[in-house]
């Protein structure tokens, strides 16, 4: 038995269970706990937009990011737009396809300003080309946003192109902004939910883009049930080699799980005997005919 269980055949195949069963645990635990940080961030954006709205500089200060826990949350300012220093991000989503979101500072009463996402736009003819950009209304204005934390490459994936038109980003840097605007800002930005004056035309609001849970803990099931399943056949496969284990042409078990070659043990003689028949015939064929001849 222990021949069997430890051939160079069933040592690779013990080898591999070894390998795989914690691979597909661990996985399993892995997609577990994305479920349950899926499920956090559901629980936080649902809490944080029924929040009362706050003064923007409650939850925002200048040089710092938002706190993530604040991500969501309704703040509101009062200044004036400064559409000199406006800008647009490329290559966002709206309900007509992709286009344009316009970025514009807020300038407040003690001098800082906020970057407020005021909503999408078309985009023109062709990639490079700016779009017009509804006007805003002059004087002191009323604001309401969703506050998000500052865009990165390795929290949005996007990366920053050279040579695109001037005026046009790809996503919210707050640092790199800070250090080209004539004034301090505030860190991360908005998306606008409310304003008065409100003008007319104006870019589309921003839907509020909700938190999926996903599918992350139906995916732990099924690296579970997978792990089970390498579990059970690695055990069928055990009962079935010490049942039915490979043999060697004289019958006996072959040491290293390998069949014997043809012509081996007890087959190989009865060959042989009927050769050495076969050889015989020629021989008693010639004694007759040498018998007949003298008679």
């Amino acid at each position: 038995m222990l021949k069997v269980l430890f051939s160079r055949r069933m040592l690779a195949f013990h080898a591999l269970v070894l390998l795989i069963v914690p691979s597909f645990i661990w996985l399993g635990f892995w997609q577990l706990d994305r479920a349950e940080q899926r499920a956090a961030s559901v629980d936080l954006q649902r809490d944080n937009v029924a929040a009362e709205p706050v003064p923007v500089e409650e939850l925002a200060s200048v040089g710092g990011d938002v706190d993530p826990d604040d991500r969501w949350r309704t703040v509101e300012a009062e200044g004036e737009w400064d559409t000199d220093h406006q800008l647009l991000l490329r290559n966002r989503d709206g309900s007509q396809g992709v286009g344009f979101h316009v970025l514009t500072p807020l300038v407040t009463e003690d001098g800082t300003a906020l970057l407020v996402n005021r909503g999408w736009i078309e985009r023109g003819e062709t990639a490079q080309d700016t779009p017009e950009v509804p006007p805003v209304p002059e004087g002191t204005i009323e604001v309401a946003g969703r506050l998000q934390f500052g865009e990165t490459e390795e929290n949005t994936g996007l990366r920053e192109h050279g040579g695109l038109p001037e005026g046009q980003i790809m996503f919210v840097d707050v640092d790199r902004l800070s250090a080209e605007l004539p004034y301090p800002i505030y860190g991360g930005y908005v998306e606008l939910i409310a304003q008065d004056p409100a003008p007319d035309p104006a870019p589309e609001r921003l839907a509020l883009r909700e938190e999926d849970q996903g599918m992350s803990a139906s995916y732990a099931f099924q690296w579970w049930v997978f792990t089970i399943v390498v579990v059970v056949g690695w055990i069928i496969l055990i009962r079935r080699e010490l049942r039915d284990p490979p043999r060697d042409g004289s019958g006996h078990e072959a040491a290293d799980g390998s069949e014997g070659e043809p012509g081996d043990g007890a087959e190989g003689e009865r060959e042989a005997e009927s050769g050495t028949e076969e050889k015989a015939e020629p021989e008693e064929a010639s004694a007759d005919r040498i018998q007949q001849t003298q008679n």
